[in-house]
């Protein structure tokens, strides 16, 4: 009997500590996996038609959700967009190319950019992994890796990609999609709200009673 209740008592000890963990990790999750900017971002996702899941894991990449951040190249904002391609962007929406200010608004660059990868997506027939690669290394090294064979296009074989700053580019984009999906399960379907996937159950204060 005495053995039993040790057994018992090991036993809840393990699973409060598995729960503990559980919870930590989720936490943890969460911290690494934010959703800022979260008007600004549905309203991209509304305005191209992407999975606003895909939108927060390419800035997630892109820029770390730092609104001011400028790249060597001249990148700027959220999805570290060229002040070319908003120029291009602009002039094929019908509207008048940004100026630097404008371009760095989170709201702005976040549409600018997810119109760009719409865009990108259908270059390459729907095909994300060419898209996002095309949207760090541009659309003809792309092609070109496709057409010789270099890279089937497939995030399993991201290692063939020429571009090491691509080949990470991918994997990042493509792995926070995967986090963010798991996290937001409903957001990315029509009429899908953005509830957040519920955690694993907190922790109990130690003594208290896991019964009823």
């Amino acid at each position: 009997m005495r053995l039993n209740r040790r057994i018992l008592v090991r036993g809840a000890s393990l699973l409060g500590l598995m729960l503990a963990a559980g919870w930590a990790l989720w936490q943890v999750t969460l911290w690494a996996f934010p959703f800022p900017y979260r008007a600004e971002v549905l309203e991209a996702a509304a305005t191209s038609g992407l999975d606003p899941r895909l939108i927060l894991a390419l800035a997630r990449a892109e820029s770390g959700f730092r609104p001011q951040a400028v790249s060597r190249e001249g990148a700027v904002g959220l999805l570290q967009v060229t002040p070319t391609t908003a120029a291009w962007v602009a002039s094929q929406r019908g509207l008048t190319p940004p100026g630097a200010e404008i371009l760095a608004d989170p709201g702005y660059n976040l549409e600018t950019g997810a119109w760009y990868l719409a865009w990108l997506l259908g270059q390459f027939q729907g095909r994300l992994a060419p898209a996002v690669a095309a949207y760090n290394a541009g659309s003809a090294p792309v092609r070109r890796w496709l057409e010789q064979g270099t890279w089937d296009g497939t995030p399993a074989l991201a290692r063939r990609i020429p571009y090491r700053e691509t080949r990470v580019f991918v994997r990042r984009v493509l792995g926070g999609y995967a986090v963010y999906r798991h996290l937001y399960p409903g957001l990315g379907s029509p009429g899908g709200g953005f509830s957040l996937r519920q955690p694993p159950s907190p922790p109990m204060p130690p003594g208290a009673d896991h019964g009823t």
